[in-house]
């Protein structure tokens, strides 16, 4: 069985923000988010490519 690749909330603190502030990033329009009934699952590699276009490359 593969394994997830799909983390809780608690992801946003790795990225030094509050899981309120992910939770505004992802309703951004451009911002990719999988539904998945009432969850909302953020692809890993997406997540990435949009933080580096938003922020230079400066992940």
């Amino acid at each position: 069985m593969k394994e997830s690749v799909y983390k809780n909330h608690n992801e946003a603190k790795v990225l030094g923000v509050s899981p309120s502030r992910g939770y505004e990033l992802m309703h951004q329009p451009d911002f990719s988010v999988l539904r998945v009934g009432n969850r909302m699952v953020v692809p890993k590699e997406k997540c990435i490519q949009w933080m580096e276009e938003h922020t230079g490359g400066a992940i």
